[in-house]
Formats: C-alpha cells, structure tokens, sequence
C-alpha cells in the first residue's frame, strides 16, 4: 500500500513540475502549416476542398504565439474568404486561449503566410479584436488539444446570422473544426450541418 502511494505521490509532483508552457508550445506546432479538406471533400460531398494556411508572425514577442491565418476555397486560393491573426496564449495552469483578430485592409496580405515578414510592420494594436470569438482550449489525453467559443457572443451578420459558434480539436497532425452562424432564434443559418471540417497538414 505504502508503495503505491509513493508511487503516486511522485507521479503527481513530477507532473506538477512540468511547466505549461510545454503545452502551448506543443499547441503552437500543431497549429503551424498548411493543410487541406480535399480528402474529406472526395469522401462526402456535404464538403467542400479548403486549404487552411497558418503561419506563425512576430517571433520576437514573448506574450505567446501570434499567427497570420488565411483560409480559401482550393480552386480559388488568390481570394481567400478568410484572414485573420490569433494569438495563442496560456491562460491558466490548465487552459490556453486563441484570440481572434481581423486586420486592417486584409486585401493587402492576402498570401502573407508564404512571406510572414510581410506583417512585420503591424502591431497588435493594428488588429480589431472578434469579441467573444476567442477559443479556449484543454489538453485532451496526451496527444490532442480540444476547445470551442465559450458564449453567444461572436457576432455574426452572414447569411442572416446573429452569432456563430466555433469547436476545434487538435493533433499533430490534422484539425477538425466546426464553425457555424446562428439567428436570433438559434436557427443554424450557416456552416456545415453534419459535423465539422477536417483539414490534414500537408508537407
């Protein structure tokens, strides 16, 4: 008995030792490349090919991780329908968060995670903050990484929307993520209806 409880006595401390800044590096590597929904579009036709390119900007900061995040229909990937700048950062001992940013003029970086240098001249004080849009995220066993929007708070106007709503996992190797719009009666307006997007990191 007394062995076991030692035992478990040093796994706690030892677990309690390990710093965890070494999650959100671990988050910050998954989340850095390109991927790709092309596989899943093949597979079910209730999905369309995305590519999905995050690229990490202002490495010099030591407030977390920033990403320039662009995403685009694969037979367009000059005009993407999304770009925006998160911040990932630890929030407590055991959750991290990624704020959403949009940028000023997007059109003028479309293409920036090819050449991040691009955004050097911005500063977070450039970026309108998406409030209530930010992402909070667990670890989920040893390999994965899950979270979603915590509120009704993310505005949206597309398609008839009041808010949308967002739900993420994370590995080393793919992201699912779920993102969808909401009218005022909770009626979902937008987004995929059957589950959520599963890009797969490309080399």
């Amino acid at each position: 008995m007394s062995r076991i409880f030692f035992a478990l006595f040093f796994t706690i401390a030892f677990m309690s030792c390990v710093p965890a800044t070494d999650d959100l590096d671990t988050l910050a590597d998954y989340m850095t490349g390109s991927f790709s929904s092309a596989e899943q579009a093949k597979s079910d036709t209730n999905f369309s090919d995305i590519r999905l390119q995050q690229a990490r900007i202002w490495p010099n900061r030591t407030d977390g991780y920033w990403f320039y995040v662009e995403q685009a229909a694969a037979e367009n990937l000059d005009r993407p329908y999304r770009q925006r700048v998160y911040h990932l950062f630890q929030k407590s001992d055991s959750l991290l968060q990624s704020t959403v940013y949009t940028l000023p003029n997007p059109s003028d970086f479309v293409g920036a995670w090819e050449n991040p240098t691009v955004l050097a001249e911005l500063t977070p004080e450039d970026l309108t903050e998406r409030e209530g849009c930010a992402i909070i995220l667990k670890k989920y066993g040893n390999e994965a990484f899950v979270g979603s929007t915590e509120s009704l708070r993310c505005d949206s106007k597309i398609g008839g929307a009041s808010f949308a709503t967002s739900i993420v996992l994370i590995n080393a190797t793919e992201i699912y993520s779920w993102d969808r719009g909401f009218d005022m009666e909770g009626n979902q307006v937008w987004g995929a209806r059957t589950g959520g997007y599963i890009f797969k990191k490309t080399p």
